[in-house]
């Protein structure tokens, strides 16, 4: 995951359809529910953003980062 602006983790990944996008959501949901780290998604069609940030200190943590490469990897 890339797109680093400020104390954020932003990354749009492009799908070929909406319910592509979505089921791409789901399985960032899931695992965000595993991990306990909740990003912030948006889609719509064709595409998701994922935003990574520890909210708790309103800045990035180590932990923002692992999860982020595992939402690259999903």
């Amino acid at each position: 995951m890339g797109g680093r602006r400020g104390h954020h983790l932003r990354r749009r990944f492009r799908f070929e359809n909406f319910r592509e996008a979505l089921r791409f959501v789901n399985r960032v949901g899931e695992l965000a529910e595993e991990q306990g780290h909740h990003p912030d998604v948006g889609f719509g069609w064709g595409y998701t953003e994922v935003t990574v940030w520890t909210h708790k200190i309103d800045g990035l943590t180590e932990s923002d980062f692992i999860f982020a490469a595992k939402v690259d990897r999903l």
